[in-house]
């Protein structure tokens, strides 16, 4: 039974939520009607919220792009169906989209942003039938776990893919204890790295990564990157890896320090691939690129068609949700907001519909 209405809290204008209720939009060939599990805090809604980022969406609009639940309605072969809702929906028909690039479709929707008012801070929503990732045989993982594979999880098995990364190769992780950066960590172990560093400046976070697939950490607060590439070269001489060419670095962070550290770590054929975002500008003599013959290459989401491969690691156990997520009601979402604008969670929290 479909409802008339969706409850909601709603981005009013940037920094003010109300809880309130919107008609249900009329469904078009193939859409469905998700019944809504769970949706992750992801610093993409803090960013909209609370930093003046604008969403295509003027508000008022739900914000959330991190989505799983159940299909209650429309298309007759999904209904009943546990679902991922992609964090990136592309059109389907562009250049872009036809050539595999998708994820970058200049006429995506994406949910909390540029799909009408409508946003995962909802009791429900409304999506493709073709683009959802079914889940199936997901054991002991809770449902709501699977609504951050629409984003951190997804995001940074899309950045392995443009890193081309493959068994035994080499990768350093720069930001590995937050969100993004544990994920991408375990995502490069998960697809068979041989060496995994990470880099963070959260000490307490960034020891448990060393339980979650990295081999080596460094913490750069207070060092050089002089001091963090000694570090490094340290750890390559104890293992008999080459520390001047073949690494492949995931900067998750998007700072400036993140992004310079990442950059004076690039070395011959080495690939960099830019995954956390920020408005700092960062300088850097493009002619090396040339003399490393390296690469430096931006990511961006990921294409619904790659969601599957990311939910059966989580299902799997080569990527573990559980240690880095944790739920709370969603009619905490003003606490859980200011919890996380202030760096105060531990976690990455995912909000469970209580209208």
């Amino acid at each position: 039974m479909i409802p008339e209405y969706i409850d909601t809290w709603q981005m009013t204008e940037p920094g003010k939520l109300q809880k309130t209720r919107v008609p249900m939009p009329e469904l078009g060939p193939g859409d469905v009607v998700v019944k809504i599990a769970g949706c992750g805090v992801c610093h993409t809604d803090l960013s909209y919220f609370y930093m003046g980022v604008p969403t295509v969406q003027k508000p008022p609009l739900s914000l959330g792009h991190e989505i799983s639940g159940v299909v209650i309605g429309g298309e007759p072969s999904m209904i009943g169906k546990e679902v991922i809702v992609p964090a990136v929906i592309p059109c389907g028909e562009c250049e872009l989209c036809h050539t595999g690039r998708g994820n970058r479709c200049l006429s995506q929707k994406m949910p909390g942003n540029s799909m009408g008012i409508y946003g995962g801070y909802s009791s429900h929503i409304v999506a493709q039938s073709k683009y959802l990732c079914v889940v199936e045989n997901r054991g002991s993982t809770p449902l709501e776990h699977l609504a951050v594979v629409a984003d951190a999880v997804t995001t940074p098995y899309q950045a392995a893919v443009r890193a081309d990364l493959k068994k035994d190769d080499l990768v350093i992780v720069i930001g590995a204890a937050g969100g993004v950066g544990s994920f991408m960590v375990q995502t490069a172990k998960g697809m068979g790295a041989k060496a995994v560093i990470g880099i963070d400046i959260n000490e307490e976070k960034l020891m448990m990564m060393q339980d979650f697939g990295a081999d080596f950490v460094i913490n750069p607060k207070d060092k050089s990157a002089k001091d963090v590439k000694e570090l490094f070269k340290g750890f390559c001489k104890e293992r008999g890896l080459p520390s001047n060419y073949g690494w492949k670095i995931f900067e998750v962070t998007g700072s400036k320090p993140g992004q310079e550290l990442a950059l004076s770590l690039l070395s011959f054929t080495g690939k960099l691939v830019i995954v956390g975002y920020g408005t700092a500008e960062t300088s850097y003599m493009l002619s090396k690129l040339m003399a490393f013959d390296a690469e430096i290459i931006g990511t961006w989401g990921c294409p619904p068609d790659r969601y599957a491969a990311v939910r059966d690691m989580c299902l799997d156990g080569r990527i573990k949700l559980g240690p880095f997520v944790e739920t709370r009601p969603m009619s905490q979402i003003e606490q859980v907001f200011d919890e996380a604008h202030h760096g105060k969670l531990k976690r990455r929290v995912i909000l469970t519909p209580d209208f």
